[in-house]
């Protein structure tokens, strides 16, 4: 092997070492990116399911109010039937 190839050869070597760390940082990255963006999406799922049973009790109330103004309602129309 001439010195010419050798020389040719160890550039070759190193820039596909070079290439190889750089495709290892984005891989890293990709993966953080993934795992961040599940850490995300459970959040706010989680957040709505934790309000939802936060005002729950609220919600019940007024539908119950609005069942019983319905039902007083309904019973008045039939007054003026």
């Amino acid at each position: 092997m001439n010195p010419e190839e050798r020389a040719l050869l160890e550039r070759t070597l190193r820039i596909s070492e070079e290439n190889n760390q750089i495709l290892h940082k984005i891989q890293r990255s990709m993966r953080m990116a993934r795992v961040m963006s599940i850490v995300y999406w459970v959040f706010i799922i989680g957040s709505a399911i934790g309000a939802y049973y936060l005002i729950q009790p609220y919600i019940e109330q007024l539908i119950s109010i609005y069942g019983g103004a319905k039902n007083s309602v309904g019973g008045l129309s039939d007054l003026f039937k």
